[in-house]
């Protein structure tokens, strides 16, 4: 049930792609698998809390995750990181009153 939507994002050579955000739902770790966005899949490589590597992350703290395997153009502020399985968000298009 891991949630957190993305504040900031950059690049650290010969790193990878770092999205930092407070995680809103949920607990995620090292290894994880999550989805951005509901359709991209990438694997936690590092998570860390004001300047320290952490192995786990739960509500309310504030994080970068480290993703090795994504481009910086796959995540913006505002994409929003999910468990790997769980239902992507939806976006509302209009509404009858």
């Amino acid at each position: 049930m891991f949630r957190m939507t993305v504040e900031d994002v950059f690049v650290i050579r010969n790193r990878g792609v770092v999205a930092t955000g407070r995680v809103e739902s949920g607990a995620l770790r090292i290894g994880d698998t999550v989805q951005i966005d509901g359709a991209v899949e990438a694997r936690v490589y590092g998570i860390e809390m004001f300047r320290k590597s952490i192995d786990a992350a739960t509500v309310g703290d504030n994080i970068g995750v480290l993703f090795s395997d994504v481009e910086k153009g796959q995540l913006d502020r505002g994409s929003v990181l999910t468990a790997a399985g769980e239902f992507p968000p939806i976006e509302q298009t209009g509404f009858v009153v």
